[in-house]
């Protein structure tokens, strides 16, 4: 990963916006490595979805959604383990339940550590920000579905599978038709590859592929994606396309024995000219690496 020079990564609170009856976000305003936050309330809980990077973003948004609560019981769930979704977990010891999937609590266990120095390696305000970090493990576990009872609303927490890392999770609230998808989808940016050989190739992108067609059949009447502006279903589709295209042009010229390296060239080339607008460019060479790496599979 390239080191972090832009805006400190902060999660406002004061930026929050409610989607739907007591269902609030905290958007990341388009500043990298802060996530999307949610903040989902039935009538005895309410369930917090994100931590932001570090205590000291979790225990802004903890203040959040403790004040939004009011006395009800608290849960914590995280879409994935990366550092700036889940690490800010201990923050929330003692306060609210931590609940992910088996895989996301393997994910979180053997490669928190590692993804921890990473990101401290990113510049000095990654670093500042994982400042006393402590990876803690979750208070419950389940294996691929959870119904979690808020009081008058089902939260569905889902475990899709290898995509983006070993242990994605989406979040959805059927009586409101919001989805939250973490890194499975961005807006206005190509698609994130954590793709770190030979540390880190858990990453799939003839999976992902398969979960993005499955969530845009869902048809959300709202996504929240890890990162970037809330959209329709439409942002499902759009990252599910991109990411067919990518495979398409990597796999096409992989089988006409091109070098890796003039691949990702070509390949680059292509899809700025198809989405000139899309940040996050220097995740088109990882993809097509996952991508190359899949030919024969």
């Amino acid at each position: 990963m390239t080191e972090y020079t832009l805006p400190e990564p902060v999660v406002r609170t004061d930026h929050a916006r409610e989607l739907a009856r007591d269902l609030v976000v905290i958007p990341n305003r388009g500043v990298q490595l802060v996530p999307n936050v949610g903040i989902i309330g039935g009538t005895h809980s309410v369930l917090v979805v994100e931590t932001g990077m570090g205590p000291g973003n979790a225990a802004a948004v903890l203040k959040f959604a403790a004040d939004h609560a009011g006395g009800r019981k608290l849960y914590l769930t995280t879409t994935h383990f990366h550092p700036e979704h889940a690490f800010g977990a201990q923050v929330f010891t003692g306060e609210a339940t931590f609940l992910i999937n088996k895989a996301q609590a393997e994910d979180l266990a053997t490669k928190g550590p590692g993804y921890l120095e990473m990101f401290r390696g990113l510049g000095e305000p990654v670093a500042r920000q994982l400042e006393g970090v402590e990876l803690v493990a979750p208070d419950l576990v389940y294996d691929t579905s959870y119904d979690l009872d808020l009081g008058g609303r089902v939260v569905r927490l889902r475990a899709t599978g290898r995509a983006h890392s070993k242990g994605d999770q989406v979040v959805t609230v059927p009586d409101a038709g919001v989805m939250f998808t973490g890194d499975l989808a961005e807006a206005g940016q190509f698609a994130i590859f954590p793709w770190f050989p030979p540390h880190d190739t858990d990453v799939s992108g003839t999976r992902w592929i398969e979960v993005m067609r499955r969530l845009a059949a869902e048809d959300p009447r709202l996504v929240v994606p890890g990162h970037g502006d809330i959209g329709g279903p439409q942002l499902l589709a759009d990252v599910r396309d991109y990411l067919l295209s990518l495979r398409e042009e990597t796999w096409v010229r992989r089988d006409s024995a091109m070098s890796e390296e003039t691949i990702v060239e070509e390949v680059r080339a292509v899809m700025i000219e198809r989405h000139p607008q899309w940040a996050g460019r220097e995740w088109i060479e990882k993809g097509v690496g996952c991508l190359c790496a899949e030919h024969a599979v």
